[in-house]
């Protein structure tokens, strides 16, 4: 069962989040693509579908606020503008390449330390 604890971290285990709708603040955004709980680097890349022309982005576990396993929903405390101006999910990139990671720190607000956000 997945919930919030009394800290901001949301414990998963074991879940397998993909496909799960992604709600803003101020609505849905679209489902989840991929995601990894890896202590210290976790994360969602959200595909946005056709809301903003099929763009993929990758959010922090940071940014969870709740996952509700039953409607399959993970909620995120950004607006649909925020999730729309993050920078591109890069396949390529997001494993090992700093300096795209430090571009979503900055844009996140997390400095370069994007990842170790709540465990997923």
């Amino acid at each position: 069962m997945c919930g919030v604890t009394s800290r901001p971290r949301v414990v998963c285990p074991d879940a397998d989040l993909t496909g799960y709708k992604v709600e803003a603040t101020d609505g849905n955004i679209g489902k989840v693509d991929k995601h990894s709980d890896e202590i210290g680097d976790a994360y969602l890349v959200v595909d946005t579908g056709v809301w903003i022309f099929g763009k993929e982005v990758m959010l922090p576990a940071s940014t969870v606020v709740s996952i509700d396993p039953g409607e399959k929903n993970v909620f995120v405390g950004l607006t649909k503008q925020q999730i729309k101006d993050a920078p591109e999910f890069d396949r390529d990139k997001h494993l090992g390449d700093h300096g795209y990671r430090d571009e979503l720190g900055t844009y996140y607000g997390t400095g370069g330390a994007l990842f170790g956000g709540p465990q997923v």
